[in-house]
């Protein structure tokens, strides 16, 4: 076991002065492969911490499409086209983890909501420290119909720690019984501080529900809706949902009765935060997903290649033509 100095010393000659692995292992007296090994200790220990920074696409017809027809800034995630749905999923949850890390600094605050893909944002996330930084959670995710009592557990406090942040969860259920019961728990003082804390963040990081295709999203394959709902889903014209607000496949929302006792944020709420990252992985969650662009409510968008691919074929069928953003 090398001690924290000697692998910071090893990690500054090779990094920093750009020495071998041989000089490095010549001044240590090892050998090459126990070089190796100190370097990657210097890593896991977060002596050396790398960053890289995300390109943008500009070569793709995607991304110069998103940006013309949504003001969206695109970023493609590497997957080969015989990739498993969760080797998609990984590679999308990768790239956006090196964003998050390039953008969350000293004094920012992060709203996150919870869900497959966000907590496979979370386990990808490299520490980095920060002062005065802060994860807040965007919508509640406590359920009745569930012996679960809390989603993706372990995610928020994940986030938190890999940079550092202070952390403040929201103490609600995902939906309520009663839009007027949701209206009295606004006015308490605990959940006034989470919703302000929320309407004042830097960025948030989401992804988009689905309830069709392979994997269900979590809030439907939860405990957390009614058969009644799913009726009423049908009733709408639901494709999906961002932060528990679902949304018709032109992007409106605001006359769907659960909205209303829905604890994440509207879309016109959303669109108030800065930066909005949404992080996209599977050919199922792409009529969520052109609903959430036609809401105006993402600024970034991460898709593995596949779900890009997928995207294209409906906008080059005409079926993405930009909607006034506003969810009426």
């Amino acid at each position: 076991m090398h001690e924290d100095s000697d692998l910071y010393r090893a990690a500054e000659l090779y990094y920093i002065q750009g020495a071998t692995m041989e000089a490095v292992a010549e001044r240590f007296n090892v050998s090459r492969s126990t070089v190796s090994r100190m370097l990657q200790a210097a890593r896991e220990r977060g002596i050396v911490r790398i960053t890289l920074s995300a390109p943008v696409d500009t070569r793709s017809e995607l991304v110069r499409s998103l940006l013309k027809s949504f003001g969206v800034t695109a970023y493609l995630a590497a997957a080969p086209a015989t990739a498993s749905n969760t080797k998609r999923l990984e590679a999308a949850a990768r790239h956006a983890a090196v964003l998050i890390h390039d953008w969350f600094t000293d004094g920012m605050t992060m709203a996150v909501a919870w869900g497959t893909t966000t907590s496979a944002v979370a386990a990808a996330l490299q520490p980095k420290l920060t002062r005065d930084a802060t994860v807040v959670q965007m919508n509640g995710a406590v359920s009745a119909r569930s012996a679960q009592l809390n989603a993706s557990p372990g995610l928020l406090p994940r986030m938190a720690a890999s940079f550092d942040a202070a952390l403040i969860q929201f103490p609600a259920p995902a939906f309520f019984d009663d839009e007027r019961t949701r209206e009295l728990m606004w006015q308490e003082s605990t959940v006034r501080r989470v919703l302000a804390v929320r309407a004042e963040a830097d960025l948030a990081v989401f992804s988009v529900g689905a309830f069709q295709g392979p994997s269900p999203s979590e809030v439907y394959s939860g405990g957390y809706l009614t058969e009644d709902a799913f009726r009423e889903f049908a009733a709408h014209r639901v494709v999906g949902d961002v932060c528990t607000v679902f949304l018709r496949e032109d992007g409106s929302y605001a006359d769907i009765g659960l909205n209303r006792r829905a604890s994440g944020p509207t879309p016109q709420e959303l669109k108030q935060i800065p930066r909005r990252l949404c992080v996209v992985s599977g050919d199922h969650k792409v009529p969520g997903l052109l609903a959430a662009l036609r809401a105006g409510v993402i600024t970034d968008l991460v898709l593995d290649d596949g779900t890009a691919r997928t995207l294209m074929r409906h906008l080059s069928r005409g079926t993405s033509s930009a909607v006034p953003p506003g969810g009426a």
